[in-house]
């Protein structure tokens, strides 16, 4: 089930409804978790199983980690949850992928191989809720969390649906302690809660799918070699396209939570407003960044061990996050270059560390940022290497057989989206979207969120998945 489908709008105003009944509180969780497994069976029944291994897996992983008095018990307990979760990620993520390079392995090295067919569905959402559920049992095991006390608040902290498949990455500290006491949402937060439904749904249905989709696989699923016009308005529309539809899905999953009275946090803050990498990653999906900081660079050293263990933790970490992305080795390059990135920024900022950009530079170094960040989206959208080199040959005016592909209304409406995009996220830098709308007229809000809706309802088409549902 996707958030822009009439069938989720009929769901959600079902849940609602339940939700807002004078119920006991238990009785109201089972209906959310009853609900958040409808959510996500609506996609493909069987792998609800999934989320039953892994959140039977985990809780009593957490618990006997607890129980353990002696360390290589707690060691076996952690190593259960490890297995568990990686295990299912590997198989139905990663198998086809491993299968086909180990085969490629033994072909270069002059062994005829042929693997047998090996057509594997990828369970919708799995490495978002497998990072969810990995952070409980490695907080625990770290002792930086007890263990939930209540069995339906930790199911429910698993499968609560408007960040089960897509995020944000929920932690359990974030959402299990909120589970604990009877919440509703009071008439602010509802008006809220939809208001940010509304604008997320806007990003995805208008922007996203409507306008700059089209544009991105004019191009890029073309088999047509761009020109330096057509290869940069078809980049510049997926990094649209992209912030729309995943900032689009989050923002609406924030406000869904809302509307039933739970509080979760941001996962995007104006990230093409960022001045840097570092602060790119600390505004682009916010609760993926913080997870591997917390799991997997500061466990690799860090930035305490010297310089070249901080470098090799920051590539490692970047490159295991390209690869998280998707199984396919042009996700490992995007990793890479913003791995490389970030190592080139901190170098730079150790070398100039007493030099304060004026605004001037700032807006600049800004630009720079969102122009090399646009170089790695050709790798995260190129299906394979060859049309990325084909792409930023194209970028960089080198196709000299290049003939032109978008019409002028294609290459208009991505000068215009994009530029207000850009303009949105300078202006927004700052800011937050509640201190925007507190200081805002009534008047003026209700006449924006009017025509937000009326727009999605003229643009609603078939209930396109969104792009983060495939990781």
């Amino acid at each position: 089930m996707v958030f822009n489908s009439l069938t989720f709008v009929a769901f959600f105003a079902l849940v609602l409804v339940v939700h807002n009944l004078p119920l006991a509180w238990t009785w109201r969780k089972v209906n959310l978790l009853l609900a958040s497994y409808l959510f996500y069976s609506a996609w493909n029944p069987p792998f609800v199983i999934l989320l039953w291994i892994s959140t039977v897996v985990d809780w009593y992983a957490a618990q006997g980690l607890v129980k353990a008095r002696r360390e290589s018990a707690r060691h076996a307990w952690m190593l259960l949850s490890v297995i568990a979760n990686l295990g299912m990620l590997g198989y139905f993520k990663y198998g086809t992928f491993l299968l086909d390079n180990f085969a490629a392995v033994l072909h270069a090295a002059g062994v005829a191989y042929q693997p047998a067919p090996y057509d594997i569905v990828l369970p919708v959402g799995i490495s978002f809720y497998t990072f969810a559920t990995l952070s409980y049992t490695l907080d625990v095991y770290l002792r930086r969390a007890l263990p939930a006390e209540n069995f339906l608040d930790y199911a429910l902290f698993v499968t609560f649906f408007p960040h089960l498949v897509a995020g944000p990455i929920m932690r359990p500290t974030e959402l299990v302690p909120q589970f604990e006491q009877p919440r509703r949402a009071n008439a602010d937060q509802l008006r809220f809660g939809l208001a940010l439904m509304t604008l997320g749904l806007f990003n995805k249905v208008v922007l996203a799918d409507s306008f700059l989709a089209p544009v991105a696989e004019h191009v890029y699923d073309a088999n047509k070699i761009p020109g330096a016009l057509d290869a940069w308005a078809a980049t510049l529309a997926f990094s649209g396209q992209i912030f729309c539809d995943f900032a689009g899905y989050s923002t609406t999953a924030i406000g869904a939570a809302l509307c039933l009275g739970f509080a979760m946090p941001d996962n995007f803050r104006f990230p093409y407003a960022a001045v840097g990498f570092s602060d790119f990653w600390r505004r682009w999906h916010i609760t993926l960044s913080s997870w591997l900081r917390d799991y997997l660079y500061i466990p690799l050293g860090g930035n305490r061990h010297g310089e070249r263990r901080t470098y090799a933790a920051l590539m490692t970490t970047m490159l295991l996050g390209g690869l998280w992305h998707g199984a396919s080795w042009t996700f490992v390059a995007w990793g890479g270059l913003h791995g490389a990135y970030l190592a080139v920024e901190r170098f730079l900022r150790r070398r100039f560390a007493g030099y304060k950009p004026g605004a001037l530079a700032l807006v600049l170094l800004g630009l720079l940022t969102y122009a090399l960040v646009n170089v790695t989206w050709v790798f995260f959208r190129a299906k394979t290497f060859d049309k990325a080199w084909l792409m930023l040959r194209g970028m960089a005016g080198a196709n000299a057989q290049a003939k032109p592909i978008l019409e002028s209304f294609y290459l208009i409406s991505v000068a215009v989206i994009v530029g207000g995009l850009l303009f949105a996220h300078w202006f927004m830098r700052a800011r937050t979207l509640e201190g925007v709308v507190a200081r805002a007229h009534p008047a003026a809000i209700g006449a924006v969120w009017a025509l937000l809706a009326f727009a999605i309802v003229i643009a609603q088409g078939s209930g396109a998945s969104f792009i983060y549902f495939q990781f």
